[in-house]
């Protein structure tokens, strides 16, 4: 059993609404450019974005030792499929998951000053990550 402290899971729900919005905007660009894992449900079957459809999007604290950035999230960008996916389909995925995930937190949280840092194929976010009401 984990022990969360409140504050942090009312964060991550409203980042997960995020990460939900950006999932369903992706399956209507890109979801049928790449068949789904055969053990895969289709979009919109589950409850859960992260559950079905080609795109599993979410992300990880991360205290941020050795990282360069801090304290962060680490933004997880997944294509669920048996298929080799191109190299430039999955940077187009990636650049667009990092302005629809600035914009969304600039909605969801216009409280804060995040930002998205970007190293290679990795997202972070940072900024204001501070436990408060």
């Amino acid at each position: 059993m984990s022990i969360r402290h409140p504050l942090a899971e009312e964060f991550e729900a409203r980042l997960k609404r995020v990460f939900d919005r950006i999932d369903c905007d992706l399956e209507k660009k890109y979801g049928d450019r790449l068949p789904l894992h055969p053990a895969r449900l289709p979009q919109g079957v589950t409850a859960n974005p992260e559950q079905d459809g080609l795109f599993d999007i979410g992300a990880s604290f991360s205290p941020g030792f050795g990282t360069g950035t801090g304290r962060s999230y680490v933004v997880d960008v997944n294509l669920v499929t048996l298929a080799r996916v191109p190299q430039s389909l999955y940077e187009e995925v990636l650049s667009a998951v990092q302005e629809k995930l600035q914009r969304g937190l600039q909605e969801e949280f216009p409280e804060r000053k995040l930002k998205i840092i970007r190293r290679g194929r990795r997202l972070f976010i940072t900024g204001d990550l501070q436990l408060k009401e």
